[in-house]
């Protein structure tokens, strides 16, 4: 234990210059280490300043709670463009309108035929048969593009030029 007790007299100088060592490191570690949580708690105030919150975790469940109600309503704005799609798919938008005259000489361009359809090729056909003594007026269904009637040249050409309006 003697030899023990001198070994450490004689290196005792080297033990205390070796612990003022690494108490110089760690002070400067810990200064540095104060500098960085000073510029992170000023960000950290920055970010929270008028956010009405108290804390990050707080401020975190609200945004959470906003990003749920946005993509709620956006789940919902979907649905409605695609039922407005359906719709306006289903509109009887494609007009097409066809004068003609229907007894050659003996009238003039007074007779039409109006095609009213959809997009999928599903409306109502109008005719009008006009000549000097009387006027006849036909109406008749399309469905998927067909007809339960026979359709006249003129109502075939007016589906046409309507179904190319798509």
């Amino acid at each position: 234990m003697s030899e023990m007790n001198q070994l450490i007299n004689e290196q005792l100088q080297w033990f205390v210059f070796g612990f003022v060592v690494i108490m110089l490191v760690l002070i400067v570690t810990v200064i540095a280490q104060g500098a960085k949580l000073r510029t992170i708690r000023r960000k950290y105030e920055a970010m929270m300043a008028g956010s009405g919150v108290e804390d990050l975790e707080g401020l975190l469940v609200d945004l959470k709670n906003q990003s749920d109600m946005l993509e709620e309503e956006q789940r919902e704005q979907k649905a409605l463009i695609e039922a407005t799609q359906v719709k306006i798919r289903g509109m009887k938008s494609n007009i097409a309108l066809k004068r003609y005259n229907a007894f050659g000489e003996r009238g003039n361009d007074l007779s039409f035929s109006v095609a009213i359809l959809d997009d999928n090729s599903s409306g109502i056909v109008l005719t009008s048969l006009h000549n000097r003594e009387n006027s006849y007026i036909y109406s008749k269904p399309m469905q998927n593009g067909e007809s339960q009637y026979a359709l006249s040249p003129e109502e075939k050409e007016v589906i046409t030029l309507a179904l190319q309006q798509k």
